[in-house]
């Protein structure tokens, strides 16, 4: 079957968007080479305050405060709490957060205002955490990311942006994705291990317009424009943290007022839309990942997370 109309068949579609560390109470690591002049690392007591404000995020978050949510984060985050937040006042349930504890940050050198790190927290599952400056106090950017497996921990340093090998292949990383999901013919060779997240993402967008039939349902994967950030790893290659924006539209198969099968349940849409049946949908995904880079431009998912940005009915 030609590609093209194997690509129609299946409703995808592409908008292409195209140091030292620490533990919490804990002595730094073994910093790794000094940085330039121009640089300037997070110190471990201020990443620690900066983590802090999780706290003060979950409490926004049972609250519906939904001015202190966007106040306390920035990029994905941000995304994530302004139209979901204003659904939870509508009478979706907030989501359920969970105190995380035991983190170990990775404080890399940044130049200039680009002031940044990441956390590992341990308990009570692994998770990812990106911080970021704004300027005036600390944001956060993406987290938890639920860790698959084992966590990796970085070396410490940001991969360098003129780095000709692992710096262009951290920087390719989202665009692989990308690539992947929107290949359903697999003639572009990227791949990813047996039970990664990508395939699991992969298969459903295959198989998510098969199984709401008669309705009628595509989905564009685009990047999500932001601060990716990418730290070395000990014996090379890099973790890369990085987000994709999927947006569902589903339709009414012909002949019908309302969606038969639609794919977020009626509290869902109630609480973003007020309705609770609708003949059309338009939903939005953040999913957000960390990803391994490593040799011969090999790639694995280490962590991930998906939730729902937006939905709007028609």
């Amino acid at each position: 079957m030609p590609r093209r109309l194997l690509v129609l068949l299946l409703g995808l579609c592409v908008t292409a968007g195209c140091g030292a560390t620490a533990s919490g109470g804990s002595t730094p690591r073994e910093a790794g080479p000094p940085p330039e002049a121009s640089a300037r690392a997070v110190e471990p007591a201020e990443a620690a305050r900066a983590f802090e404000l999780l706290d003060r995020l979950d409490r926004a978050w049972r609250e519906r405060d939904c001015p202190a949510i966007e106040e306390l984060t920035t990029w994905a985050e941000n995304t994530l709490g302004g139209r979901a937040c204003e659904a939870t006042r509508n009478g979706r349930p907030a989501p359920a957060r969970k105190r995380y504890t035991d983190a170990e940050f990775f404080l890399p050198a940044t130049v200039g205002a680009d002031r940044w790190f990441v956390a590992l927290a341990r308990r009570p599952v692994p998770a990812y955490f990106l911080f970021v400056h704004g300027g005036d106090d600390w944001r956060l950017a993406a987290g938890p990311i639920p860790v698959r497996g084992e966590p990796r921990e970085p070396a410490g340093g940001a991969v360098p942006a003129d780095d000709p090998g692992t710096g262009v292949e951290a920087r390719l990383a989202p665009q692989r994705y990308l690539t992947y999901l929107t290949d359903p013919a697999g003639v572009s060779g990227v791949t990813f291990p047996k039970k990664d997240a990508a395939r699991e993402l992969f298969d459903e967008l295959v198989q998510r317009p098969r199984k709401v039939r008669p309705d009628r349902l595509a989905s564009d994967v685009r990047l999500l424009v932001g601060p990716e950030r990418a730290l070395l790893l000990p014996g090379g290659g890099a973790l890369v943290i990085h987000a994709l924006e999927i947006e569902h539209r589903q339709r009414a198969g012909p002949g019908r007022t309302s969606l038969r099968h639609p794919i977020y349940g009626e509290e869902v849409l109630r609480g973003f839309t007020g309705k609770g049946r609708a003949a059309g949908l338009t939903g939005t995904e953040i999913v957000l990942l960390v990803t391994e880079v490593s040799g011969g431009a090999k790639l694995s998912t280490v962590a991930a997370r998906s939730s729902l940005a937006d939905l709007t009915t028609g």
